[in-house]
């Protein structure tokens, strides 16, 4: 015991610099799935059949794709086609477009959880489909969003330790060239297992508390 907090002093100052690239490939991911999520959603809610059909190839491409293969595509291919992308901006790029098919999931499911006839009463009223959005179906469509969407942070939290494949120092690659330069295996992955848990269980928390207070409608 002994030894291994002797070994966690001397490690964890590196470890909490990759956790913090972590929690900020996180963040930028996050921003970027939940805006295209949210368009892809509008598109397949529009009922215009051009952007229902575009909405539903995109999404089933990004899912049909695994998000190594996307990373690597974005980091690798791309500057062939000059296009030039640091590792951390193809890290948060690739992570955000795989998880906005994810997040246009939970919005559509929202969006379609909104009751027609409140829709109707805002037609009737002469409403138009931007204000009728805006101040009747998306309100009501974050309720049942919400618990979904915390569940969505916390799987990209954890999804974004694939960045360390295209060289971005978050907390596995970190713990990955400790481990291999001090063979500490057990010391160093036990640390970023805690690490990961503490970063977790605050998002675990929030999504309990989304879904106490929304999942019951």
């Amino acid at each position: 015991m002994d030894a291994f907090l002797t070994d966690a002093r001397g490690f964890l100052p590196i470890l909490l610099q990759g956790a913090v690239i972590t929690v900020q490939v996180t963040i930028c991911a996050l921003l970027l799935s939940t805006a295209l999520g949210l368009v892809w959603a509008l598109m397949r809610y529009s009922g215009l059949w051009p952007l229902v059909w575009t909405a539903k190839t995109i999404i089933n491409t990004i899912r049909g794709i695994p998000i190594l293969v996307q990373l690597f595509y974005i980091y690798f291919v791309l500057p062939e086609l000059g296009l030039d992308l640091t590792a951390f901006q193809a890290g948060f790029i690739g992570l955000g477009i795989a998880y906005s098919c994810y997040m246009a999931e939970n919005f559509r499911a929202g969006l379609e959880a909104v009751e027609q006839g409140q829709i109707e009463a805002a037609q009737s009223i002469g409403m138009g489909w931007a204000k009728m959005m805006r101040r009747v179906i998306l309100p009501q469509a974050v309720r049942t969003v919400l618990p979904p969407y915390g569940n969505t942070m916390i799987m990209l939290l954890k999804d974004s330790s694939q960045a360390s494949v295209i060289t971005v120092a978050e907390l596995t690659l970190k713990g990955k060239l400790i481990a291999s330069s001090t063979f500490e295996n057990m010391t160093v992955y036990t640390l970023v297992a805690l690490l990961y848990l503490c970063m977790s269980i605050p998002l675990i928390i929030l999504s309990g508390h989304l879904e106490k207070r929304f999942g019951q409608r």
